[in-house]
């Protein structure tokens, strides 16, 4: 509707009618009370509290700078929609291996159970182990959700940095973003050093937003922005290059989109390869897991024979 001209009052009026769930409805209502009493877009959705990610917000803050919301909420469509896609193949390739693993964990102590019929040491082997493997499994669901605030994402941001492949993914994502809204914040005439301090906001990146602001007494002394690039370690050579050749050439707006589109690429190609490998190194864990019992159980069962004269 952006894209067609209407303007967003109307937009979040038909949102507020036909939302795509109910529970849309009051905090809509209230992103168009507070546009009504002044309030820039951006500013409403904060003051929404625990509604949208933060991450969400600094995107469609710069939207609004660069006069392409349109853009940004495309951006933002593109990019849950991938990671809802991700979710559902990680959990559909898991259903298998976590029934396996979950009938290993109960079938193995079953024959102690029936001899000894000791129900406490039973449910011991079993929920003992399940349920601490519930909880680091609801941690990690916790931990990656994109609604906390910068401490946190800061942390879990360099938890998952070393990760081989996923840390790599997450790096590449950020600098897409941060592609994406640079160049629409220039195209709309946003000063240098305003447009880099709001696209590290929006790339979602604690660590890149933290570089980037180190830099304003740098850039107010006349320094460009090319030259802190090549300098800095949050940023590779493929992008330190191109941003150098755009800046210098006059064409920055098209070095930017052919990086957002390189680095959004490569990230979501290594995020799927770890959505694949995932459930197959569980399943590998699994299949591993139940040899060593039916070993260990025949190697017990033939010491036991051994040991009653049967050889």
């Amino acid at each position: 509707m952006l894209a067609a001209g209407v303007d967003i009052f109307r937009v979040l009026e038909q949102v507020q009618k036909h939302p795509p769930h109910p529970s849309y409805r009051r905090p809509v209502a209230q992103v168009q009370a507070e546009l009504q009493s002044g309030r820039t877009f951006a500013e409403s959705l904060r003051q929404v509290s625990g509604w949208l990610p933060e991450f969400d917000i600094a995107v469609l803050h710069a939207g609004e700078q660069s006069g392409r919301l349109d853009a940004c909420f495309n951006l933002l469509s593109d990019y849950y929609n991938d990671r809802a896609r991700l979710a559902r193949q990680v959990i559909g390739d898991l259903a298998y291996p976590a029934a396996l693993f979950h009938m290993a964990i109960f079938i193995f102590p079953f024959s102690a159970f029936f001899v000894s019929g000791n129900w406490i040491h039973y449910l011991v082997e079993t929920f003992g182990v399940l349920i601490p493997l519930y909880a680091l499994a609801a941690l990690v669901i916790y931990a990656t959700q994109s609604k906390h605030g910068e401490k946190w994402r800061s942390i879990v941001e360099s938890t998952l940095r070393p990760v081989p492949v996923l840390g790599t993914a997450r790096s590449y994502l950020a600098l897409s973003r941060l592609a994406a809204a640079l160049e629409a914040l220039l195209n709309a005439g946003v000063t240098i050093v305003e447009a880099w301090a709001i696209a590290a906001t929006a790339s979602g990146s604690p660590s890149l937003r933290r570089v980037v602001s180190a830099w304003r007494p740098q850039l107010d002394a006349g320094r460009t922005p090319a030259e802190l690039v090549s300098t800095s370690y949050r940023f590779p050579e493929v992008f330190s290059s191109q941003y150098a050749s755009g800046e210098m050439s006059g064409k920055l707006d098209d070095t930017l989109r052919r990086l957002q589109k390189y680095y959004n690429e490569e990230g979501s190609r290594k995020l799927h390869a770890v959505a694949q490998w995932s459930p197959r190194i569980v399943y590998l864990f699994v299949a591993l897991m139940i040899g060593y019992k039916v070993v260990s159980f025949w190697v017990g069962y033939f010491d036991q024979v051994k040991a009653a004269g049967g050889f």
